[in-house]
């Protein structure tokens, strides 16, 4: 099956966050509200699933779950609340998300947010508007609809997405960076970028898929809590012991000494 993808082009976008405002509505995240750990009120967050950075006067992208071809996030998840749709979208599940955040941590590009002020926090991030694409309710993403210039775009071939992106440099190579964001980064992603400008992305993000570097470590964080928690049962049940011991000896001596 093809893998869904969206492709930005930055010279086209014009900051306008329509695609902003239709994943809200679509999504029904809410108001943003300027959390004490966010850097701005418009940062990727529970509410906010994506958002438009400013790279300079006139240029602006868009940042999202970049959909990663192996992502680095579900490989992390120990109970498989992230996975991996046969159509390529990264989905979540929170009715089995312990709220462990090895996502957040794993994931190369920082997109994971938490829910931290909801009694049963979530996991929360875009996932390409999967089942209502999938269902057919809708043709595309919302944010991907809303675009008045046709700077981001949804597609359900990756391969044909890339394809339109190496002709448009080719087509106009004064234009654009010679490079398409997303085509080799972490493996690959869904999520293309072409771009006139550096879109900043994480300058920690290698070539090769993430999985390969943090499941054999993401998976051992919870045999490492385990461990760690035998010890410490371990470690309690001495102190109790010592304690016990230690009253009885007093309860002794002081028999001993009534007599």
């Amino acid at each position: 099956m093809n893998h869904w993808g969206i492709l930005t082009d930055v010279t086209k976008c014009i900051g306008c966050e329509a695609c902003v405002r239709a994943c809200k509505e679509l999504n029904g995240t809410g108001e943003d509200r300027p959390w004490p750990w966010q850097d701005r009120i418009d940062d990727l967050s529970a509410t906010r699933w994506t958002t438009v950075d400013r790279l300079s006067r006139d240029r602006y992208v868009r940042r999202q779950c970049r959909h990663c071809l192996d992502p680095a996030c579900a490989s992390a998840c120990p109970v498989g609340a992230l996975t991996k749709s046969p159509e390529g979208a990264v989905v979540y599940d929170p009715s089995i998300c312990m709220g462990c955040r090895y996502c957040m941590m794993a994931c190369p590009f920082r997109i994971p947010r938490y829910s931290w002020d909801s009694a049963a926090p979530e996991v929360r991030k875009c996932i390409l508007c999967h089942d209502r694409v999938q269902s057919g309710e809708i043709e595309e993403p919302g944010c991907t609809a809303a675009c008045p210039t046709g700077a981001t775009v949804f597609g359900r071939d990756r391969d044909a997405l890339l394809a339109m992106a190496h002709q448009r440099i080719r087509a106009a190579p004064g234009r654009y960076l010679p490079h398409v964001y997303g085509e080799t980064e972490a493996g690959g992603t869904g999520v293309l970028t072409i771009s006139d400008v550096d879109i900043r992305l994480p300058p920690t993000v290698p070539e090769e898929p993430l999985p390969e570097r943090t499941a054999g470590a993401m998976h051992a964080v919870p045999f490492a809590f385990v461990g760690m928690g035998a010890a410490m049962i371990g470690f309690r049940w001495f102190l109790g012991r010592r304690d016990r011991l230690r009253e009885e000896r007093a309860a002794a001596e002081g028999e001993g000494d009534g007599r």
